[in-house]
């Protein structure tokens, strides 16, 4: 197999390379080896950890395999070569239908414009396009015409639905009714980042595949693959705070989460001895966009959440992480300052250390 190059969105779609979760591969292939693969299936686990590119794995394999010789197989690995997983690496397959959250009405009409003039928009461009709330529920209705057509080959048809929180009440209602009764040789791969706020009725008819995280030399064994310019010193710094995400080391990475983070723990380290100067440094400069002070929120609570069993002081700190969450949330909802948040939640965190 080529080495890949390291890029800076790892695409689920052409990923060929997934670790730390062997045993879900194997149920898979045991399942339809066996001819007791479920219609749905519920693929579980925190953001970044694979769900989606063992999605694109099944889905893959389902639509390359032999039906007639399901003794030959050991794995689900098929050859990039393949045309299988071209037609899937450029969404082209006819039997694999992928349902996520659209861009905006107004931004997929620029997405359109540049490419009716033929000057498709730079990977920068793309990433500042917004996406909608949630996914519609008309795009989740067309699986009904999708699923009424037959395989070109008498095959699988494969729905991924990347991710089910992103349902609406209506477009989850509409999953539901796909689920009640689903077509023949059919195929619904649901990826949840957070399974316990999805209805009762969708995951009682799906079999359930929950992801553990991935360990802590998984994380660095990716890292070294996809940053093999990162010295090895942050690579194992950035494994032991990525809480068993690659998605989110390699969000670490190429954010400076590192420096930002250690900036962060000297000023609670220093305690009720803090620089005013230092603290309103800090909170400028992660407040200055919303990428620096989402990260800085994540950090924040990384730092609480690492802390708090072994300070001996676990009432404080616990009254400390819900100061946090519920000030993070008032930013949210009341369109509060950010800067003057990060403060106020610093300096309440420096007075317990």
């Amino acid at each position: 197999m080529p080495e890949e190059t390291s890029p800076s969105h790892i695409d689920p779609k052409n990923n060929t390379f997934l670790i730390g979760h062997e045993e879900a591969e194997k149920m898979f292939l045991h399942a339809w080896q066996n001819n007791s693969l479920h219609n749905s299936w519920l693929i579980s686990g925190i953001e970044g950890i694979g769900k989606a590119t063992l999605a694109y794995k099944f889905a893959r394999f389902l639509l390359n395999a032999d039906n007639q010789h399901k003794e030959n197989y050991s794995t689900l690995d098929i050859s990039p070569q393949s045309q299988v997983f071209k037609l899937v690496e450029n969404n082209a397959h006819p039997d694999l239908k992928i349902i996520e959250r659209d861009y905006t009405d107004t931004d997929r009409r620029k997405l359109i414009k540049a490419i009716n003039e033929g000057e498709p928009m730079d990977e920068q461009e793309l990433k500042g396009l917004k996406k909608s709330a949630f996914i519609r529920v008309d795009d989740v209705r067309t699986i009904n015409e999708f699923f009424s057509k037959r395989s070109g080959n008498d095959g699988w048809r494969i729905v991924i639905i990347d991710s089910i929180d992103d349902m609406n009440p209506a477009s989850a209602n509409a999953v539901l009714k796909i689920l009640e009764e689903p077509p023949h040789k059919t195929l619904m791969l649901l990826i949840s980042h957070n399974p316990d706020r999805l209805l009762p009725t969708i995951k009682s008819r799906c079999a359930k595949l929950p992801l553990k995280p991935l360990s802590d030399t998984q994380v660095a064994s990716l890292l070294r693959r996809y940053r093999p310019d990162l010295s090895e010193n942050d690579v194992k710094k950035v494994s032991s705070i990525a809480s068993g995400s690659i998605g989110k080391a390699l969000n670490y990475v190429d954010n400076d989460a590192l420096n930002c983070y250690d900036n962060l723990c000297k000023l609670f380290l220093s305690g009720k001895a803090f620089k005013i100067s230092d603290m309103m440094d800090f909170a400028g400069e992660s407040s200055a966009n919303e990428d620096n002070y989402y990260l800085t929120q994540e950090l924040i609570l990384k730092f609480l959440s690492e802390n708090i069993k072994d300070s001996g002081r676990i009432p404080e700190f616990y009254e400390a992480w819900e100061n946090t969450i519920r000030t993070f949330s008032e930013v949210e909802r009341l369109n509060l300052d950010k800067k003057q948040a990060l403060i106020n939640i610093i300096a309440s965190i420096c007075k317990i250390m």
